[in-house]
């Protein structure tokens, strides 16, 4: 008796697919190897020569392959991505990584005949920002116009602000004042994402051929006056609105900052953070559509559990 084709084809093991990470000893990096890993992949961790970083560690205990490699050569990322079926980063730095460094990633990807690339963007929307609003989004979309030219289908996550960074990073919720900081409008709807989810999304993402160029996320929307009411409940304390004024004000402020500070390798010096500000409360990157119901299996966390949970 001659077996059936498709029943062969059904009962064939799956193999796991292979995902090769860039900027998995960072925090986001570290999360998606994580949440990776839950789902059965199999996680190629690519790491610079001699590091000696803690994660490195915790990776290899939970199951990922560290692959140590020369980020400065195409050859040799090549070598390191042979075989996955996609490419994630989550790099962080300027214009040498960024670009530059993601550019190497991305020639090493198409050189191995990877089909994926995910890029490091995790942001707000970059791609309706103005030029020179933001610089380290600037870099990030050079990236991604370089990225949409090469012969790889590639995928954008989008999810505006880590919620995280309400609780200190983010001058807005101020929990010794009891205030919400904001200029302009108390009503502009604002995308938050915290970093766990995230990485589970980009997971999820990683393992699925089907995604479009960009997808968007955000684990809550919410106004200014979302921020206080969550505030509020999550402190049992009453917070109130502390507007400074308009989005000139912070332009100026922006200016200023930008003047007065020497030029550094910062990633994240004050007014880049501000810079964000600005970007979120003028409304233009606001996220649309969402996304956020493509993997069903994630439960988003809100604003009022990061805020809660401060410690």
């Amino acid at each position: 008796m001659i077996a059936h084709p498709a029943i062969n084809q059904r009962s064939a093991p799956t193999q796991p697919a292979t995902i090769a990470l860039a900027g998995a000893t960072g925090d986001l990096g570290f999360r998606i190897a994580q949440s990776l890993l839950e789902r059965g992949a199999i996680v190629r961790a690519l790491v610079r020569p001699g590091s000696t970083k803690p994660e490195i560690t915790s990776l290899r205990n939970l199951g990922a392959a560290i692959v140590e490699v020369d980020f400065n050569s195409v050859p040799a990322l090549t070598h390191a991505c042979a075989g996955a079926s996609c490419v994630v980063s989550a790099l962080s730095g300027l214009r040498d990584v960024i670009v530059d460094g993601q550019k190497r990633l991305l020639d090493a990807a198409v050189a191995a005949g990877v089909p994926r690339f995910i890029p490091s963007d995790y942001s707000i929307d970059y791609t309706k920002l103005l030029d020179s609003s933001n610089r380290n989004l600037d870099l990030r979309r050079e990236f991604s116009q370089r990225l949409d030219q090469a012969p790889i289908q590639a995928t954008s996550i989008l999810n505006g602000m880590f919620t995280d960074l309400l609780t200190g990073q983010a001058p807005v919720v101020l929990f010794g004042l009891k205030r919400v900081l904001y200029y302009g409008s108390a009503d502009q709807p604002l995308d938050f994402t915290t970093v766990a989810n995230t990485a589970e999304f980009t997971a999820a993402a990683a393992l699925d051929p089907t995604t479009p160029r960009h997808l968007r996320v955000a684990g809550e929307v919410a106004t200014v006056r979302g921020l206080q009411k969550a505030a509020s409940e999550a402190t049992g304390q009453q917070f109130k609105l502390l507007r400074v004024g308009g989005l000139w004000i912070l332009s100026t402020m922006i200016k200023v900052t930008r003047a007065l500070m020497p030029t550094s390798d910062d990633i994240f010096p004050p007014w880049q953070g501000m810079q964000y500000l600005h970007n979120m409360f003028t409304g233009r990157p606001k996220l649309a559509p969402l996304d956020n119901a493509r993997y069903p299996d994630i439960r988003w966390t809100s604003i009022r559990e990061v805020l809660a949970a401060r410690r």
